[in-house]
């Protein structure tokens, strides 16, 4: 007995590695073909179809709202035919952001950067998949989807379960991903929603990690996926500069003295950027990359996306435990700092660190480590709280969701990367302590 397909038994036909083949007619019966860039799998009963051009074709569906859509499969070159009914356009929005960075994949692919441009996606309905008669090919390992994905995702799921501090979390996932899911090259951001960007705070596969470089919110797919909250994909290599995630690296542009170089790939083939969201906030976005074409299909997105929801959640229970308990352990007095002074200067203006004329760190991480400089000059001070840290309305921190944690882990992996003699060690839970291996010479600087 044949089962009958299902839109989600075929989405390796709506990938956009093929262009598909729509066929309307207009009210007198003339009937048009034509080539579609993009037929998006929206959900069990619905796709969208990339609205670029004002034709025939979109008369026709004006006027008459039924249409057929032949799909093929990239890997087996099996056909589909979709039996659809239009319901809408949508001219912004999750959607049609989703379909415009995917759009500007496949424009580069092709060779057309410049051309396309999305004006809408066209959601149909779909009524009735029909199957094309004819054999298949059968796909090369290397095309076959990744093996098992679901056991990946309860190994790196039950792993992930085991973590109680919020770098053993992105640790965890990121090497969850590499060793399950065989994903080489990943970064984690968190979303620092008063600054309007996102910052890395961890990464795997890269040269460098660049922990505390930005991306604005909507910029690149990470950008997108952020502001909108949904995941964008992108199978194909681009250089749209509004969706290429490796900005500067990718064109050429060096980063300013003031800046922490982007760590993506140069040339990315594939890219897939997953919204962390937790009751019904974004507090960052789960991001891997490829070098090589069809790398993360739905399949891969189902998985991260999964993931992407249990690392949210972790994170925000994460940061409850810290503000409900803040225990403290009994530590060693740390050595008094020696050796020639570090010189230690502030920016007011944007919160930017920088040590020996070194630029370290900016924003609410910047005021973090000044005010954590500025107690000890003044006091001696060691050890502080998370607690009293949300408390001081100098770090400007939001009322709600602050991400402290995050920030607080960005500006301890900056330290230990630039190798400056100042340290910021964890002694507890919601607790933390500075320490010098030599004097600090703080200077408080007027401009920016």
């Amino acid at each position: 007995m044949n089962v009958p397909p299902t839109l989600r038994s075929i989405r390796a036909c709506l990938e956009g590695a093929i262009p598909a083949i729509m066929a309307t007619c207009a009210p007198d019966g003339t009937p048009n073909v034509a080539y579609i860039s993009q037929v998006v799998y929206v959900d069990e009963q619905h796709v969208a179809l990339s609205f670029q051009f004002f034709n025939k074709t979109r008369a026709n569906i004006l006027a008459n709202p039924y249409a057929s859509v032949l799909v093929l499969d990239p890997v087996t070159a099996r056909c589909f035919r979709l039996h659809l009914r239009f319901l809408r356009t949508e001219a912004e929005g999750a959607l049609f952001e989703r379909m415009r960075a995917q759009l500007a994949g496949i424009a580069s692919h092709n060779g057309m950067e410049g051309v396309f441009e999305l004006k809408g996606s066209d959601v149909y309905a779909v009524e009735r998949i029909e199957p094309v008669p004819g054999e298949g090919l059968a796909p090369s390992p290397a095309q076959l989807p990744r093996a098992d994905l679901l056991g990946a995702v309860r190994l790196c799921s039950q792993r992930l379960a085991r973590c109680t501090t919020l770098d053993e979390l992105l640790q965890t996932l990121l090497a969850g991903l590499h060793e399950h899911l065989h994903v080489q090259h990943a970064m984690v951001l968190m979303l620092d929603a008063q600054a309007g960007h996102l910052y890395t705070v961890a990464s795997h596969g890269y040269t460098h990690s660049g922990v505390g470089s930005e991306i604005k919110l909507g910029q690149g797919v990470i950008g997108v996926a952020a502001r909108e909250a949904t995941p964008v994909r992108i199978s194909h290599m681009t250089h749209a500069a509004l969706y290429s995630h490796a900005m500067r690296s990718s064109l050429g542009q060096s980063a300013p003295a003031h800046e922490i170089p982007y760590p993506g790939l140069p040339a990315p083939h594939s890219q897939l950027a997953v919204p962390l969201l937790s009751c019904g906030r974004t507090l960052g976005v789960l991001f891997v990359e490829s070098p090589l074409d069809l790398q993360f299909r739905y399949p891969e997105e189902d998985a991260l996306v999964a993931l992407a929801g249990q690392l949210a959640a972790a994170i925000d229970l994460l940061q409850s435990a810290d503000e409900a308990t803040e225990a403290s352990q009994e530590a060693a007095p740390a050595p008094a700092p020696r050796g020639a002074p570090v010189r230690v200067r502030h920016f007011a203006v944007n919160d930017s660190v920088f040590v020996n004329d070194t630029y370290l760190i900016k924003g609410v991480a910047g005021a973090i480590l000044w005010k954590l400089l500025r107690d000890h000059e003044r006091t001696g001070r060691q050890d502080f709280s998370n607690r009293e840290l949300r408390l001081d309305p100098s770090l400007r921190l939001p009322g709600v969701a602050d991400n402290l944690e995050a920030r607080l882990l960005l500006l301890q992996r900056r330290l230990q990367e630039s190798g400056t003699g100042i340290h910021i060690d964890k002694t507890g839970r919601g607790r933390l302590r500075l320490r010098l291996d030599a004097p600090a010479q703080l200077e408080e600087m007027a401009g920016g």
